[in-house]
C-alpha cells in the first residue's frame, strides 16, 4: 500500500474540531505543518491556542484518530506548539469574521439564535435548576445551547453542571466557553474570579460591563439556543438585558404559593417594560408526591394556582397569550442533582420532575420565536 498524500492527511485534519471553539483544526490555522514519509509515517505539528491548553488530550487523541484512520497511514507522530501572538492575532479575526471590534452576535439583525432569560421575583423559587435542565434537555435533542450564568451575585450554574473549579481559555483578550460533557456550553462571573470564594460586590455599571463581556468577549460560535439565569427581581441586569437583547424572550419561575407568584409578576412585568417578550410560566415545586400513597395523591406544600395566577394576569396585562408552561414536582433527586453536578434530566430522566422539565424543552425549543424586538434590518426607500 503507498503512502497517502499530504493533501488526503489535511482532509481528514479538517474533520477534527477544537473542542472549545468547536471548528476545525485547519481553518483557525491550528495545523502547522504535516510531512509524509515513503512509508506512510505521517508528521503532524498542531499549534494550540494558549499553553496549557485544558483539551490538549482530547486535540491529540482526536488528531492521532483521524490521521491514523487514512489508508496508507502506518504511523502518526504528533508534536504540539503554541501560536505566537501574530497568529493568535489571525485567530481572533477568523472568530470575530474579520471585525476588530466585538458586538454581541445575538443582537444582530440575522442572529439565528434564540435567546431565552429565565427570571423570578424572588429567590430560592428553583431557576438556576430550571434553567440547567431546560438547556441539557435541548441539547439532548440535538440543539447547540449555551448558557451565560448572568446572576453576578449568587452564580451557581457551573456547580449545577460540575464545572465549578472549570476556567475558561482565553486567547488574548477572547474567551471561550467552558464546554460540559453535556454539550452545552456555559461562562460564569464565578469562572472569571480570582478564587471561587471571592465576593461580587459590585454596583450598577460594573454589572453592565460584566453582562455584556459574557455577550461579546466570549466565542460562542453558532449556538441554535443561548439561556441567560437572570439574579432574581428587577435590578440592573434586568434592564440591561432589555437594552443589549431586546430580542430576548423571557421565561419568568415561580412557585405556587401567592407571595411567590406576586413578586413573579413584577419581573414579567419588567420584561414587557424592556419590550421582551413573556413566553410562559414555569411554576417550580407544585406539588409532592404522597410517600404514603404514591403520586396520585398530590401534596401542595406551598400551595397551589401560582403559576395559573401569573399566567392569567401577565396575558391579561400584556394582551397576548402568556403560558402556564408546565408544573414542576417537588423532587428531593432535582436538589441533589445541582449539588452535585449531575441535574436530574441526566441522573434520573425518567423521574417525574425530569419528565416534566423536558417536556417544557421540548415546548420552548419547538415555539417559534416572533419578530417581537427584533430588527428586520430594512431601511425605507427613497419615493418615486
Amino acid at each position: 500500500m503507498s503512502a497517502p498524500s499530504a493533501d488526503r492527511v489535511r482532509e481528514a485534519l479538517a474533520t477534527v474540531n477544537d473542542p472549545e471553539i468547536k471548528r476545525p483544526i485547519t481553518e483557525l490555522g491550528m495545523v502547522d505543518s504535516v510531512e509524509v514519509s515513503d512509508d506512510g509515517r505521517v508528521a503532524v505539528h498542531v499549534l494550540l491556542t494558549v499553553s496549557g491548553c485544558p483539551l490538549k488530550d482530547t486535540i491529540t487523541h482526536d488528531v492521532t484518530t483521524a490521521v491514523g484512520a487514512v489508508d496508507g497511514v502506518t504511523d502518526v507522530d504528533l508534536t504540539l506548539g503554541v501560536m505566537d501572538a501574530d497568529q493568535r492575532a489571525e485567530l481572533k479575526k477568523t472568530l470575530n469574521n474579520g471585525q476588530v471590534q466585538r458586538e454581541i452576535p445575538f443582537a444582530q439583525p440575522g442572529s439565528l439564535t434564540r435567546v431565552l432569560a429565565v427570571a423570578s421575583g424572588k429567590g430560592g423559587v428553583g431557576k438556576s435548576s430550571v434553567t440547567v435542565n431546560l438547556a441539557l434537555s435541548m441539547a439532548r435533542e440535538g440543539l447547540k445551547v449555551g448558557i451565560v450564568d448572568a446572576d453576578i451575585y449568587g452564580h451557581s450554574v457551573p456547580a449545577m453542571l460540575g464545572v465549578a473549579d472549570h476556567r475558561p481559555t482565553q486567547v488574548d483578550d477572547l474567551i471561550m466557553p467552558v464546554p460540559t460533557a453535556s454539550g452545552v456550553s456555559v461562562i460564569s462571573i464565578g469562572m472569571l474570579k480570582p478564587r471561587r470564594d471571592q465576593v461580587v460586590a459590585w454596583r450598577g455599571p460594573m454589572l453592565d460591563r460584566a453582562l455584556v463581556q459574557m455577550l461579546s468577549d466570549v466565542y460562542w460560535g453558532d449556538l441554535d439556543v443561548l439561556l441567560l439565569d437572570l439574579p432574581p427581581g428587577t435590578g440592573d441586569i434586568a434592564i440591561s438585558l432589555g437594552q443589549h437583547l431586546p430580542n430576548a424572550e423571557v421565561v419568568v419561575v415561580t412557585t405556587p404559593q401567592e407571595a411567590a407568584a406576586e413578586v413573579a409578576e413584577r419581573a414579567g412585568t419588567m420584561a414587557s417594560m424592556m419590550h421582551q417578550r413573556v413566553v410562559g410560566v414555569v411554576e417550580n415545586m407544585s406539588w409532592l408526591p404522597c410517600p404514603h400513597c404514591g403520586p396520585e395523591h398530590k401534596i401542595d406544600i406551598f400551595g397551589s394556582g401560582g403559576g395559573v395566577r401569573v399566567a392569567g394576569t401577565l396575558s391579561e396585562r400584556f394582551g397576548y397569550d402568556v403560558k402556564l408552561l408546565g408544573t414542576i414536582p417537588l423532587d428531593p433527586s432535582l436538589r441533589e442533582g445541582g449539588d452535585v453536578g449531575k441535574p436530574i434530566v441526566e441522573a434520573d430522566p425518567t423521574a417525574p420532575a425530569a419528565v416534566e422539565l423536558s417536556r417544557i424543552a421540548t415546548d420552548l425549543a419547538g415555539r417559534g420565536r416572533g419578530l417581537a424586538g427584533m430588527q428586520l434590518g430594512l431601511t425605507p426607500t427613497g419615493r418615486a
